[in-house]
């Protein structure tokens, strides 16, 4: 079953997206990885989405993949003794270390790290921004505000602190809880709330070692200042624009969204943009023209998938609202504006083996019109940098591993399979032709580019580039250039 786009779709599983008939329908309109949501239900709950998903993949045999999201250190403030309070422009309130529960004139905020941070002159945002605090004072176990505007708290609202960086673990209790569990189910990517810093996905790497790809949400402007740093120590990036929107001026955030989206195409990292997309499809049968731009803003832009939250996890047409990003995809991809768009953005290739190899695939792909890219890799690496140079032509990626071809799912016009290994160059052009008829890509006649590593089943070794006509229904190519030319073996 192929997409006949390229930008791929990421849809979250809740109680509107739980049955298994529910999932079958998300991913045949469209969703290619599908997110569990540890914020919140159980685990009991996110072992049935997921064993749901991989019954579906079983049907449809196309790996799919699936994201794990944690919940991150989120701050919140403590209880009103009635529940909620009242606040007006102007009135003085203190964030202290007693846990009684507050009133109007205080409340409790159960983390030391913020007091040895704050300072005057800071902004505390209170429930997603609706209440803005600016601290005057900072004594030990307080921490005195004025009230910017009319308000009313509540019992455990969020805490957003927009100008420091706050020396919370990256991974709090639960979420190590959540970590190990996802893990032990077998989720393809382990998404990280609320980064700060590259030590912080650093440290989650040790323990997900190579079982997980990690993925960065940025969603804090602290990252923001070690964006390059995080990147590069990231499998993929999220643009998490709920936070992010939070604790930046929303006119800040397009322009932001357009840097990450660049900093992840220089380093050929997937890049996600979430949040909001189509967030009037929670109660509507069709989305605002606004959020249908927006979605095809993202694609224009080059991002590697576009992200359903609410949408389809609670809402009221998850199915449709899946159908509809798959529309607007499909219709940006038509519109020739976007390939010259992707041409103009597209990046100089880094001075390593693996980008010239795949930078030389791009430039042949569209010389002779092959009508598809072949990237035989065992690691993924392969086909992320065949990706990183956004061809012309779709890209199979044939891997031995079907962890790996799963986590390919996210990446931006990679059709993962799944294949024993190969032996010799031989072999691999036999499986790459025979590949690219089955799945729909190619007919006898057509010719393919391919790229991979030698010695094959070695991760991280592109370093070979060929060119074969795709034979006949066994898949045997017709005729491949002679190893004597140029463009048929390019190896280090």
């Amino acid at each position: 079953m192929r997409r006949h786009r390229k930008a791929k779709i990421v849809a979250t599983l809740g109680p509107a997206s739980s049955d298994i008939a529910v999932i079958r329908q998300l991913f045949e309109a469209g969703a290619d990885v599908f997110r569990l949501n540890f914020s919140h239900g159980t685990h009991d709950d996110h072992r049935k989405r997921y064993l749901a998903v991989r019954q579906v993949e079983a049907e449809a045999g196309r790996p799919i993949a699936v994201l794990a999201d944690l919940q991150g250190p989120k701050l919140r403030i403590g209880t009103f003794a009635a529940g909620k309070v009242g606040l007006r422009a102007g009135d003085v309130f203190v964030l202290d270390s007693d846990p009684t529960p507050g009133d109007g004139r205080r409340v409790h905020l159960p983390h030391a790290e913020l007091f040895s941070v704050a300072a005057p002159g800071q902004s505390l945002l209170i429930d997603d921004g609706k209440v803005q605090l600016r601290i005057e004072t900072v004594a030990s176990g307080s921490i005195v505000t004025r009230v910017v505007n009319h308000g009313t708290l509540s019992d455990r609202k969020g805490v957003n602190v927009p100008d420091a960086v706050v020396p919370i673990p990256a991974l709090t209790a639960k979420d190590r809880a959540d970590l190990d569990f996802a893990l032990s189910l077998g989720a393809d990517w382990i998404a990280l709330s609320f980064v700060q810093r590259a030590a912080d996905v650093v440290q989650a790497r040790e323990i997900v070692g190579t079982r997980a790809g990690v993925l960065s949400k940025i969603e804090k402007p602290a990252a923001l200042q070690q964006l390059d740093e995080i990147v590069r120590v990231s499998d993929a990036v999220m643009v998490a624009r709920g936070d992010l929107g939070v604790e930046l001026p929303p006119e800040r955030v397009p322009g932001v969204q357009k840097r990450i989206l660049r900093v992840c195409r220089q380093l050929g990292k997937p890049v996600v943009v979430a949040t909001q997309m189509l967030e009037s499809m929670i109660d509507a049968p069709v989305p605002t023209r606004a959020e249908a731009s927006d979605v095809a803003t993202a694609i224009y832009d080059g991002a590697d998938a576009v992200m359903l939250s609410a949408e389809s996890a609670n809402g009221r047409h998850p199915v449709p609202a899946v159908a509809m990003m798959d529309r607007i995809i499909a219709e940006v991809e038509r519109d020739p504006l976007y390939r010259n768009l992707l041409d103009a953005q597209h990046e100089a290739p880094l001075s390593t083996r693996q980008d010239a190899i795949c930078a030389a695939l791009r430039e042949v792909t569209q010389i002779i019109g092959a009508v598809a890219t072949v990237a035989y890799t065992s690691s993924g690496a392969t086909a992320l940098r065949a990706a990183r140079e956004r061809p012309h032509a779709p890209i199979v990626s044939i891997t031995p591993n079907l962890e790996i071809a799963r986590r390919l799912a996210l990446a931006w016009g990679v059709h993962s399979t799944v294949s024993p290994d190969v032996r010799s160059v031989d072999e691999m052009v036999e499986a790459a032709s025979r590949a690219a008829l089955a799945e729909g890509y190619a007919a006898p006649g057509d010719q393919i580019t391919i790229a991979a590593g030698m010695p094959f089943g070695q991760g991280g070794t592109t370093n070979l580039l060929r060119v074969a006509e795709v034979g006949g229904a066994a898949g045997t190519p017709a005729a491949a250039a002679p190893a004597s030319e140029p463009v048929d073996a390019l190896t280090a």
